[in-house]
């Protein structure tokens, strides 16, 4: 299946994402496969059976969110002027969110900007990540605050590469499938409180259901002006909760998850969402195993690092919200007060 992400914006270039069509590779020019030491060791060479290229390496780094920083963005930069990469030579991303954002990203600032393809060997990447153009780097400060939109020429996402995930991974990615469906698609949230993802046949409806949602919210917004942002849905609250726990206790995913049950904390307690609603969502989350409770350290500190989300803008913070499942709402205008409140109940 093929689904085409149509762009509007005349910088930008339209490229197809193609779900389980992937039996040749060939390029005529160098090619930089970049990638980490577990995916290297299950598919590099599945990999490399597909390829026809003029020439290539490959560029291997640590497994790990606590990798994403400007330490591996330098040694992929550093490989590619090692190796004399041109302007016509091209990078492959093959790996999860981390590989994907980080060689995007090395793609948009090497030389001024190369050509990459998306090969996503994870769940969250197929269905989400790899879609749509958003690079970057973690640093201190949080996660993603530094990078670029720079949209890949093309994506492949091979359910094959599934079947080697560990459980938390494959529940992560169901994590960000879930969070498509509240937001915009309230017939695919029914649908998936009644399918087992578990199911191969069900979780290529999925992966082809939320590519296409991501597709068609990515070509109306390319660069996060509008729309786009509810698919932060659960990010704002998750992305603190990455960085106060130095990416190393939660998975995306499983920040994600915690994320969107306190988000729905505030969107009951602002009459967006009802109890049952709130109910379901986190009864179908914990159904694929993933964490739906956090202890906040610092209740102010949890709300300070609100305002270093890129979404943040004039000293307001911008929440995503669900208004009733299939619904959303953007607002930047609640009180301190109901946020805490909020928090506390989570905290309870």
């Amino acid at each position: 299946m093929k689904i085409d992400v149509i762009l509007k914006e005349a910088t930008s270039k339209s490229y197809v994402v193609s779900i389980d069509e992937l039996d040749k590779l060939e390029f005529d020019t160098k090619v930089a496969i970049v990638t980490n030491t577990t995916v290297s060791s299950l598919h590099l060479q599945t990999l490399l059976g597909l390829l026809h290229v003029k020439e290539y390496f490959v560029i291997t780094l640590s497994d790990g969110e606590s990798y994403k920083n400007f330490t591996s963005l330098n040694y992929i930069l550093e490989a590619c002027f090692e190796h004399r990469l041109d302007r016509k030579s091209l990078l492959i991303a093959f790996g999860g969110g981390v590989i994907g954002d980080m060689t995007g990203f090395a793609a948009s600032i090497f030389q001024r900007g190369i050509d990459f393809i998306q090969i996503p060997t994870t769940l969250l990447s197929q269905v989400d990540a790899s879609v749509g153009g958003k690079t970057g780097i973690n640093n201190s400060y949080g996660k993603n605050l530094i990078g670029t939109f720079w949209q890949p020429r093309a994506v492949y996402c091979e359910t094959a590469f599934l079947k080697t995930l560990p459980p938390r991974e494959f529940s992560a990615g169901v994590a960000e499938i879930i969070k498509m469906a509240v937001t915009f698609d309230k017939p695919f949230f029914e649908w998936l409180e009644t399918h087992d993802l578990s199911d191969e046949a069900n979780l290529k409806i999925a992966i082809q259901k939320s590519v296409s949602l991501k597709a068609r919210v990515v070509a109306l917004d390319e660069r996060e002006e509008g729309v786009r942002a509810v698919l932060n849905y659960g990010h704002t609250f998750a992305h603190v909760i990455e960085n106060e726990t130095k990416y190393t206790t939660y998975l995306h995913g499983e920040a994600v998850a915690i994320g969107i049950v306190m988000a729905n904390k505030l969107a009951f307690k602002l009459g967006l969402l009802t109890q049952e609603e709130m109910k379901r969502i986190k009864k179908l989350l914990e159904q694929y195993h993933l964490p739906t409770t956090y202890t906040i350290p610092s209740l102010e500190a949890f709300y300070d690092a609100f305002f270093l989300d890129k979404k943040s803008a004039h000293a307001k913070i911008k929440f995503i919200l669900v208004s009733s499942i299939g619904g959303y709402e953007i607002r930047n205008d609640i009180a301190k007060e109901i946020v805490i409140s909020a928090l506390k109940d989570d905290n309870a």
